[in-house]
């Protein structure tokens, strides 16, 4: 086995040779049916067959092209695990409890050679250092995202009053409102919160919530994602003794795949420091 490919660099592969042409196929087909009915060459009915179509074959490549990318990835990548996980993140791949699994087409041989790649999920992923990290990573609430998603609250709002003074719309009118105001008043609080909410360094882990932790007493750090899609969240997770710690990231400073970089360099500088 080769393993000479990051995480990185498969993850990015992946995209281009699954989910670009995916998308292309999905929209391109109807577009096309939809082309040939405003040049009047097919019925009207076509652009339904040609939606139907579209997504009939982009299944039909992914089912294809997945297979052929999870086995050129996991054999070309030594940190299976994290692959694994970052490609369940990203969209690549599903989790495995989902049925989509079940579609994907694979040949005897595929399988075979799939079910000798699962032996290198025996193996931890090894990390290693990244030196362009400080002695200290302080994370803050980002102003950026505050800031742009207090425009869309404001925006939610001007609309909700706007259509409770001009229209009939009182029902929706008052849910923008709500809607506005309640996070909006959210994203001011953070905004105007400069306190740091984690701060990570070589002894451990210090929360908003929660005193400083060092690296002895904590255990399975890590980024974890729940839910999919838009829906998808982030959150920091750690054990320690007699507790544990559950932390949304999403509106941090800092992207999920930074802090993780973070929490192994750390780990990997205090290991150094103690041996």
């Amino acid at each position: 086995m080769k393993e000479q490919i990051t995480v990185s660099e498969a993850i990015t592969k992946g995209h281009l040779i699954i989910n670009v042409p995916v998308m292309i196929i999905m929209f391109g087909v109807p577009g096309i049916a939809m082309y040939l009915f405003i040049e009047k060459i097919v019925p009207n009915w076509t652009i339904g067959i040609g939606f139907f179509l579209g997504f009939g074959l982009a299944w039909l490549y992914w089912s294809f092209a997945i297979t052929k990318w999870r086995l050129w990835a996991f054999e070309n990548v030594r940190n299976v695990h994290e692959l694994k996980k970052r490609a369940i993140q990203s969209g690549l791949i599903w989790a495995e409890s989902k049925w989509y699994n079940k579609t994907e087409l694979k040949s005897e041989k595929d399988k075979s050679k799939w079910k000798e790649l699962l032996k290198k999920f025996e193996r931890k992923d090894e990390y290693i250092e990244d030196h362009s990290l400080p002695n200290k990573t302080t994370i803050y609430y980002s102003k950026f995202k505050n800031t742009y998603d207090l425009i869309i609250m404001f925006g939610a709002l001007g609309i909700g009053l706007f259509l409770l003074i001009k229209s009939d719309s009182y029902i929706i009118g008052s849910v923008l409102i709500l809607v506005g105001a309640y996070f909006g008043f959210k994203e001011i609080k953070q905004l105007l919160d400069t306190n740091p909410q984690i701060i990570i360094d070589n002894k451990g882990i210090k929360t908003i919530t929660l005193e400083l932790k060092s690296w002895s007493e904590i255990k399975n750090e890590e980024v974890v994602m729940e839910g999919s899609g838009k829906t998808s969240q982030f959150y920091l997770v750690f054990n320690y003794k007699n507790g544990s710690e559950k932390i949304l990231i999403d509106d941090f400073n800092i992207s999920a795949k930074k802090l993780e970089i973070a929490l192994r360099t750390y780990r990997i500088r205090n290991n150094k420091n103690y041996r």
